[in-house]
């Protein structure tokens, strides 16, 4: 394999030609990134010629929707598949990976890489014993989007701290489907990291939880019924046709088009929404605070997709430089001078918040930025619970039991079954599952 000159790399900026050097490992190759179909991403790849030609290495693009994308990483990394040789994955995985042995340290990409710079919640969240297994992309947490040309129309005032009460009022209020206009739009595809990440802050807000803490399940519990009451009111009296096959994505596409009034969910939207050339309702969007119930605890997620590598790839070397190129704070200018600069991926650099262009461009920013720093992954409920995560619970069980779950709240909202048998058959699989896994 022939090594390329430091003078090859020029292009990287600064931050990555030093990355390079300290890395040693300067050998063209074919690195293959599974990634999500997020808009960030997307980016991502679309800029990735830029390092790809500074370095001559070259990258087998694998873009998947959400739970799809889950699906096939876990899979690869637990049979130690060696598809992939960089992994986009959640705050979730990270540690729980990394504490496996499953992913290779990633905290040797040098000191112009400046650590020190991240938020450190978001370091701490990829991070294990002081060693991090995975560099963050993006963090956010959510928030209530909402039409502010609707509300003034209407006479309505969105308070700066919603309740799910005010919302539920609002909604009813300003959906009008004959018009394609509807009040509200939220999370309803199944899967423990789509509907389950909005309808977690919900059981939260109604003082919920998963465990008490002995890890006995609590899904049957009066707060779940509440919470779930409440979500399948909303969507089937207030919601867009179809809402049981719609994420993330699906519904970010339903508010930038002007089909919602509302809509609950990640932060890290905003910038989608605030680009003109992507939305409809780019000067017509404000924000406020992620809707509390009769506690507000918990009400608003935390979550970051990061960069990581499988210790199954054997091009580790060259999938650090790529990290080291795509979390950046060089990267971060780039697609502020590329795409503009509302679009940054947010949440993760502290240097991020002091440009000046970002902060005048994007509104939204100050809250993003709050919300990481003040985000309690320890403390996600109003009663003490043995677990940390917030939409989450860090157990490598929750993955399949979260989807399971999610796949009953669509269940009801679909009226496939009632809000009584969903919740009864969530704690009936969350009770096998903690005790074949040794919890109870």
């Amino acid at each position: 394999m022939r090594r390329r000159s430091l003078a090859s790399f020029v292009g990287l900026g600064a931050l990555a030609i030093a990355a390079a050097a300290n890395l040693n490992a300067a050998s063209a190759e074919t690195i293959t990134i599974a990634t999500v179909n997020n808009s960030q991403m997307v980016a991502m790849q679309r800029l990735a010629p830029n390092w790809e030609k500074a370095t001559g290495n070259k990258i087998n693009w694998v873009v998947l929707e959400e739970n799809v994308l889950r699906q096939r990483v876990t899979t690869d990394i637990a049979t130690n598949g060696g598809q992939f040789d960089v992994l986009t994955i959640g705050s979730y995985e990270a540690p729980i990976w990394g504490k496996q042995g499953w992913l290779t340290e990633v905290d040797d990409l040098g000191d112009a890489y400046d650590y020190d710079d991240l938020f450190p919640s978001v370091k701490d969240a990829v991070s294990v014993e002081g060693k991090m297994y995975a560099v963050p992309f993006y963090a956010e947490s959510s928030f209530t989007y909402y039409r502010k040309d609707l509300f003034k129309a209407a006479g309505l005032t969105m308070p700066e701290k919603p309740t799910y009460k005010d919302i539920e009022s609002f909604a009813a209020k300003l959906t009008d489907k004959s018009k394609e206009q509807y009040g509200i739009c939220l999370r309803g595809k199944p899967g423990w990291g789509e509907n389950m990440a909005f309808f977690d802050t919900l059981v939260n807000a109604s003082g919920g939880r998963w465990f008490d803490e002995s890890w006995q399940p609590q899904l049957d519990q009066p707060a779940w019924k509440e919470a779930l009451t409440l979500y399948v009111n909303l969507l089937t009296k207030y919601g867009p046709p179809g809402a049981s096959s719609n994420g993330f994505n699906e519904n970010q596409a339903l508010f930038a088009s002007g089909k919602c009034a509302m809509w609950v969910d990640a932060t890290s939207g905003a910038g989608y929404i605030f680009d003109a050339s992507n939305s409809k309702v780019a000067d017509k969007t404000a924000f406020a605070a992620a809707p509390k119930g009769s506690v507000d605890t918990g009400t608003a997620w935390f979550w970051s997709w990061n960069l990581a590598i499988p210790k199954s790839s054997t091009k580790a070397a060259v999938a650090k430089q790529f990290l080291a190129w795509a979390t950046s704070k060089d990267y971060v200018q780039l697609v502020g001078k590329t795409d503009g600069w509302p679009t940054l991926p947010p949440g993760t650099r502290k240097s991020t918040y002091a440009i000046a262009d970002y902060m005048k461009a994007a509104p939204f920013a100050p809250i993003v930025q709050q919300a990481i720093i003040s985000a309690d992954l320890k403390h996600p409920t109003k009663d003490p619970v043995p677990y940390t995560g917030i939409q989450y619970v860090a157990i490598p069980e929750f993955q399949a039991l979260g989807t399971q779950v999610g796949q009953n709240v669509a269940g009801a909202l679909t009226g496939q079954m009632s809000i009584d048998a969903a919740l009864q058959q969530s704690q009936a699989t969350a009770l096998s599952t903690m005790q074949q896994a040794g919890y109870l």
